[in-house]
């Protein structure tokens, strides 16, 4: 265990210039850090959206408004004296190239110079946007509206009492939102039956077993449906057509509604150097670095897709920019290791591991945890840093 630190360093620059293109976990982690340790930076967030999102917590919007997950880009700038721009960078090597070659970027028509540009963006998802198709939803569809209402209005729009819905993947996101769906069903006394879809043999199989073992057999108490080492081909107007992972057969369900949750894209993943630097082509471009889901740092620290690298790679390029602005310029290695992670079952259940990932915790202890963890980062946008490791 390591604790973060900023060593002496004289500072070459009277006040410097940095661009950080995405303003989510890892994008608002190396803001608050860079004012923290240089308050007179001045810093421009570049980002499609018009706020800042807690993306993780989407799942929690069968209970409560979108609006309590959404931080306006405008609260942010006031908060902390940046500027937002509502737009988005291209990232590809020619144009990182460019970046660092002119310190300059052009956006909307305006160039905006810098000395640092932090690349924070996330990765995608492996869903195509349902568009206008009323019987899918993707995770883009809950960063528009609440869970509760996406639901309310599609089961409103059944005439059968007893609809079906059916859950794509068995990962964190899907798992989190599956419990939910149930608890809502039962909250508006929906007859509606559920199903889970899985690619793999079982849930959450990135984790500890004991994980994918307490989730199904909660699934079983509940009455969900599970249907393993299957493929999601289709949903048509009131089926679903999946493929057998081994034999390759075609099954037919039924189901009125698909919520798909496949997973990230790793195409857009970038590398960087063990402080966090980018390489392209082998080549280190020293003013430009990167966090977040979109990268993979070459370093003993862990590249998980979660919130949690995200702070950490994101406090740590904002770290890594003051030193090598200044004197002597030694820059900090990424070595951070999660200490833990939860998986919450709805309301009033959720499954974690702590410390070591043997130390499986369930129930009310879970739920503990993962609330302290999310209170921790909303002390961290409120400019209160209480990360150590």
């Amino acid at each position: 265990m390591t604790v973060a630190f900023l060593p002496f360093n004289i500072a070459r620059h009277k006040q410097l210039k940095v661009v950080i293109a995405g303003g989510g976990y890892a994008g608002l982690a190396a803001l608050t850090n860079l004012l923290q340790f240089a308050p007179d930076t001045g810093i421009t967030i570049i980002d499609p959206r018009s706020h800042h999102i807690k993306i993780t917590h989407l799942h929690e919007t069968f209970r409560y408004p979108l609006s309590d997950l959404l931080v306006p880009f405008e609260t942010i700038e006031n908060r902390y004296g940046c500027r937002h721009i509502q737009a988005s960078l291209p990232i590809d090597p020619e144009a990182l190239q460019s970046y660092q070659d002119t310190k300059q970027l052009v956006i909307n028509g305006e160039i905006v110079d810098f000395d640092y540009l932090v690349i924070a963006a996330g990765c995608e998802s492996n869903a195509a946007d349902s568009g206008q198709d009323s019987n899918i939803l993707t995770l883009d569809d809950f960063m528009r509206a609440s869970g509760a209402d996406l639901l309310s209005t599609r089961l409103n729009g059944y005439d059968q009492t007893a609809p079906s819905v059916t859950v794509v993947g068995g990962g964190a996101t899907g798992v989190q939102f599956l419990f939910e769906i149930r608890q809502y069903l039962l909250r508006v006394n929906s007859k509606a039956k559920l199903t889970l879809i899985h690619s793999g043999q079982h849930v959450l199989e990135q984790f500890p077993r004991g994980f994918g073992a307490y989730v199904e057999s909660r699934m079983d108490d509940m009455g969900i449906a599970f249907y393993p080492n299957t493929y999601f081909c289709e949903q048509q107007a009131n089926q679903i057509l999946l493929t057998d992972k081994e034999t390759k057969t075609q099954i037919v369900l039924s189901s009125d509604l698909a919520i798909l949750f496949l997973g990230k894209k790793q195409r857009n993943t970038l590398s960087a150097n063990a402080f966090g630097q980018i390489l392209v082509d082998q080549k280190l471009l020293h003013n430009i670095f990167i966090a977040g889901d979109c990268s993979h740092f070459q370093s003993p620290g862990s590249n998980t897709l979660t919130a949690q690298s995200a702070v950490r790679k994101g406090k740590l390029v904002a770290r890594n920019i003051l030193r090598h602005a200044g004197f002597p310029g030694l820059l900090e290695p990424y070595l951070h290791h999660e200490i833990g992670y939860v998986v919450s079952l709805g309301a009033a259940d959720a499954v974690g591991w702590l410390v070591a990932e043997g130390n499986i915790i369930t129930g009310i202890p879970a739920l503990t945890i993962k609330e302290l963890v999310e209170a921790q980062y909303d002390l961290l946008l409120a400019g209160v840093d209480t990360y150590v490791v």
